[in-house]
């Protein structure tokens, strides 16, 4: 049986959720460029470097970058990227006590490309459901507080 989230929790979900997909994004857009990367160091050898001899941004052969390495560059960056966006999955996942199935799933969006794009949706999706059903829940439960305070004065 799901949880739910706890009372105290919710209040905290919408910037879990905002933190979540901003990160999911920005990652997949990095771990695409890490994809596009990986297709030419490794098939077409070749490397990106920025502020050589070959100009601002060059391709050029694997192995023989003179200025700064954007390719190591971009691989690097998708590394902490993909750190910040499992913080932000292990911190949306804890609070909503969704199962760790879930979010084993909800990590994978930062190795498989478009997979977070995707997820980002889905569980967007999903967390605002479940917020629009407890803001529905919780301002009826305020009017009956409101409906009962007013007969115990009367």
């Amino acid at each position: 049986m799901p949880l739910d989230p706890k009372p105290a929790d919710i209040p905290k979900i919408p910037g879990a959720l905002r933190l979540y997909k901003v990160s999911s994004v920005i990652t997949g857009v990095f771990l695409l460029l890490l994809c596009v990367e990986v297709f030419l160091k490794f098939v077409l050898q070749l490397e990106i470097e920025v502020g050589g001899p070959n100009g601002i941004i060059a391709l050029v052969a694997r192995d023989s970058v003179t200025a700064f390495n954007l390719s190591t560059g971009i691989l690097i960056v998708h590394g902490w990227l993909y750190v910040l966006y499992l913080f932000s999955d292990f911190q949306l996942w804890s609070l909503m006590r969704w199962s760790f199935p879930k979010f084993l799933l909800i990590a994978l969006g930062g190795i498989i490309p478009t997979l977070s794009f995707f997820l980002e949706v889905r569980v967007a999706r999903e967390v605002n459901a479940f917020l629009a059903t407890h803001a529905d829940s919780s301002a009826a439960a305020a009017a009956a507080a409101a409906d009962a305070g007013a007969e115990a004065r009367s």
